[in-house]
């Protein structure tokens, strides 16, 4: 038995997506159709996302999430964090580059006591209609950090020896087919885009 554990904000949670529930339900079902249907190894997907959370998040509730999940066989961990850290609301930033590499190191060298298959996801594009663009009471973002953060989780990932899931730069290319009205959240393409990007990872456990 494999149990994935997915870590993130409301991306990971899958909001906008009211029909398929986002990405890791797609892949739960998946798996689960697997199982039953194909007689398949058993892979659960763990939907640990929460709307609106940073890494500031993570690290107050990621072992005892863990504890409570862990498979006694194998397990896969990913986070997918980002988009919430590096906004900023009222000229505020929320959290900053140097304290979100922080956050995450302290967060992998915890994982790593779980398993050695970490993943960590690259943060999404945003549409242009938002891009840098200040709205009161809203989060400001702006592709500019964006890459600015992708860029730390890669070196991350490369330091820690895990692997970097890039999925800005091939969503980029058609991003506003992929994304909600809000020009943050995927819609429901979006949301099977990223799931068809990690699905691999997954499937090698089934």
């Amino acid at each position: 038995m494999t149990n994935c554990l997915f870590f993130g904000d409301s991306i990971t949670y899958g909001e906008y997506n009211g029909i398929f529930g986002g990405y890791v339900e797609i892949l739960k079902r998946y798996c689960h159709a697997e199982f039953y249907n194909n007689n398949a190894n058993e892979v659960n997907c763990f939907n640990l996302g929460i709307g609106g959370e940073t890494t500031e998040g993570l690290m107050n509730r990621f072992e005892v999430e863990t504890k409570a999940r862990i498979s006694p066989d194998e397990n896969l961990i990913f986070f997918f964090y980002g988009a919430n850290d590096l906004a900023e609301k009222n000229d505020v930033e929320l959290v900053s580059l140097a304290n979100f590499e922080s956050n995450l190191f302290e967060v992998i060298s915890q994982a790593k006591e779980f398993t050695a298959n970490i993943y960590v996801i690259s943060i999404l594009p945003i549409s242009k209609t938002v891009d840098g663009i200040k709205i009161p009471e809203r989060k400001y973002r702006s592709t500019e950090k964006i890459e600015l953060y992708n860029q730390k989780l890669k070196e991350l990932a490369y330091q820690n020896q895990i692997e970097f899931i890039d999925i800005f730069s091939s969503f980029n290319l058609t991003k506003e087919e992929f994304l909600s009205k809000d020009g943050i959240h995927p819609n429901e393409k979006g949301y099977q885009f990223i799931a068809n990007q990690i699905k691999p990872i997954v499937e090698k456990y089934l």
